[in-house]
């Protein structure tokens, strides 16, 4: 595979919303393709609408640099290499927890963004949908 299709996609997003449910925290799940490019995205009954937007931002985000937001937005502080990154890219780059790369043999095919809980449990709901790749 050398990106994320649609079956794919759709198998990640079952993962992250199970993982949403065991939790309590009803989520948007985004699936972006190797080159950005949004493929599904399903959005839980009583997830944030705010966060609708913030899910797909940060899957593009984890595949425009190859990085977890997490890891990125770590990286981002006052004083840090990636200070002032979050304004690039018209403000579409997303600096908190809830993105991650999807990678089949070290190669990134695409991303999973999550939004609509804290960014521990974004976090967590990501690395459970990224799993199931």
């Amino acid at each position: 595979m050398s990106s994320i299709g649609l079956e794919a996609a759709r198998r990640i997003i079952a993962a992250a919303e199970k993982k949403a449910e065991e939790i309590g925290q009803p989520m948007n799940v985004a699936v972006v393709d190797d080159g950005g490019n949004l493929v599904a995205f399903e959005r839980m009954e009583n997830a944030w609408l705010g966060s609708i937007d913030i899910s797909q931002k940060k899957a593009w985000t984890s595949r425009a640099f190859d990085i977890t937001t997490k890891d990125l937005g770590a990286n981002s502080q006052s004083g840090d290499q990636f200070f002032g990154i979050h304004a690039s890219n018209g403000g579409k780059v997303m600096i908190f927890a809830g993105g991650i790369p999807l990678k089949i043999d070290g190669r990134v095919v695409g991303a999973i963004g999550i939004s609509g809980g804290s960014g521990e449990q974004d976090h967590a709901v990501a690395e459970a949908g990224a799993a199931a790749l």
